[in-house]
């Protein structure tokens, strides 16, 4: 075989996305001194945070924590405003990010990928965008996430309406004007939770249709103010160690209970749970009793508790019982922090329609018709999630070798290594990906993959090898572990987006790794314990006589 040189490739390392864990895989593949370029289907940087611009889009992480903790010179030269930023806090510190790093220039926006196909005899992809161009690369790292296909429910009609009708996951640029209007929202998780609060007070009517209750808790949000970002800056070197700590199982500065609900009397748990219920965001989890995901009694006590917070809240005893969750546990569906979501229902231009006794008939031109019957809009918001984990991996072309296409293979689910890679897809990382996050804070986790993708780019650099493929057997442990730990998981397979049960006709398979950031760690670290990571790395001519 010919000996591989520069000219036979465009680029060493293609990066696709440029969102959170895309600018730091490029900043990182140029920081270790690869040739690397990033292809943007949006046209401006951020990933989700650039399409999802919807009033009172947030963070439900603390900003600090989300944001990036790699260099201390950015953490203190970017001032968060609050403890959970808004979209256009977060789009402008993401820019900000890509400037600082001089990145800007190695990115290409307006250019989604629709074919990467691996070629064998050149070790090498070549990656195929929609406006025709082409890109080879020796290493690919597809950074598209976990929520960038937005899912829209299936419903009879919806082409024939005649008003204004968006995603939150794909909302225009331009501002959408709610004043006076009569508006649906279709879904109640954590996008449709946070915009009805944010225009309650501007339209003529809202309606928000819901499928299943969720357990909505307040986030809790608050300015950062000079004391408190002067506290970040003085102690950034602890923050970031344990934000990054394999040990934090997480990625948040959240403090644990430090006891379980048998350390408490009733009256004690009473008094915690209100204390948990004024805390912030995932604190909700993260904080709470050390049993409360897997003592179903004391879960169920925390869920009274809630329930009587909805009760006192909402002032329509009605409307309450069908916001009140009955079909699962605290945790069992990705819970939204937000703000004012129960108050909302206080406001007389507020309904709440549970699809659960009137389901949706079809829409028509003028609006929504359910078995209660039709009702007239100007604007419909589908705050239905997206196609988790998945979803931007099954329809971007992916083709490996011997037969490999994710858009079939993975019908009945992903299968992978590491939630970052995959058997028959060489020299292609997916962080992020299915089963690429444990819960908690994802940029941490992320985090940890592209560290660990960057390190082997270099070692496979200085030791000569070209190409990286987990063998079958290291794929066949990883999906093992999730299959055997999954259904330990407090998430419902019947309810919860990790699960896929968003997403009409998808498999429910688990889209997480139940082992989190201490399993990660444990089986990479038992793969890189040999130069050759235990046969994943190869150099061409060992390749091509494997073959």
């Amino acid at each position: 075989m010919a000996e591989q040189t520069s000219s036979d490739i465009d680029v060493e390392v293609l990066v696709i996305g440029a969102g959170v864990v895309g600018i730091y895989a490029l900043q990182r593949a140029l920081e270790a001194g690869f040739s690397a370029r990033t292809l943007e289907a949006g046209d401006g940087v951020g990933g989700v945070w650039f399409w999802n611009r919807y009033p009172s889009a947030r963070f439900d992480s603390e900003s600090y924590t989300y944001g990036y903790i790699h260099s201390k010179e950015l953490f203190e030269k970017w001032r968060w405003e609050e403890e959970f930023a808004t979209q256009p806090e977060i789009e402008r510190y993401l820019n900000f990010v890509v400037d600082h790093f001089d990145l800007r220039g190695h990115i290409r926006t307006g250019q989604k990928v629709v074919s990467a196909l691996w070629n064998e005899a050149d070790t090498a992809w070549t990656v195929t965008t929609e406006k025709g161009e082409t890109i080879r690369a020796r290493w690919v790292i597809s950074a598209t996430g976990g929520l960038s296909v937005p899912n829209y429910p299936d419903l009879n009609g919806l082409e024939d309406f005649k008003g204004q009708a968006y995603h939150t996951g794909a909302w225009p640029h331009t501002p959408v004007d709610f004043t006076g209007k009569r508006v649906a929202i279709i879904g109640n998780g954590p996008s449709g939770a946070q915009i009805l609060p944010a225009i309650v007070d501007l339209v003529e009517t809202v309606d928000l249709y819901q499928r299943t209750p969720t357990w909505t808790t307040p986030l809790n949000n608050g300015a950062i103010t000079d004391e408190r970002n002067a506290w970040l800056r003085d102690n950034f070197e602890e923050i970031a160690a344990k934000l990054g700590s394999a040990a934090n199982p997480t990625g948040f500065l959240h403090e644990p209970a430090g006891k379980f609900s048998t350390a408490d009397s009733f009256e004690e748990r009473q008094a915690f749970y209100e204390k948990i219920w004024n805390s912030p965001g995932f604190a909700k989890l993260t904080s709470n009793y050390y049993d409360m995901t897997t003592n179903r009694e004391v879960n169920l006590e925390f869920c009274e508790f809630l329930a009587n917070k909805v009760r006192s809240i909402v002032k329509d005893p009605v409307t309450a019982e069908r916001l009140i969750p009955k079909d699962h546990l605290f945790g069992a569906k990705r819970p939204p922090f937000v703000t004012n979501y129960y108050e909302s229902f206080n406001n007389p231009a507020a309904s709440l329609i549970a699809l659960s006794e009137t389901p949706i008939v079809r829409v028509d031109e003028s609006g929504i018709e359910t078995t209660g019957g039709h009702r007239e809009y100007d604007i419909i918001v589908f705050a239905t999630g997206f196609d988790f984990g998945t979803g931007a991996l099954t329809r971007m072309g992916i083709k490996g070798i011997n037969g490999l296409d994710l858009s079939t293979d993975w019908e009945e689910g992903p299968t992978d290594f590491g939630g970052f890679s995959a058997h028959q897809l060489p020299n292609f990382f997916f962080p992020g990906g299915p089963h690429g996050a444990g819960g908690g804070n994802y940029p941490r986790y992320s985090q940890d993959q592209i560290d660990w993708i960057t390190g082997t780019l270099i070692h496979a650099r200085e030791h000569g090898y070209e190409r990286f493929e987990p063998t079958a057997e290291q794929q066949e442990s990883w999906m093992t572990m999730i299959e055997t730990l999954a259904p330990k998981s407090i998430f419902s397979a019947e309810h919860s987006h990790y699960y896929g049960a968003n997403v009409e006709g998808k498999v429910r398979k688990f889209l997480l790794n139940p082992g989190g950031r201490a399993k990660l760690h444990e089986i990479l670290d038992e793969m890189t314990a040999t130069g050759d990571y235990n046969g994943a790395l190869s150099t061409v001519r060992e390749s091509v006589s494997a073959s």
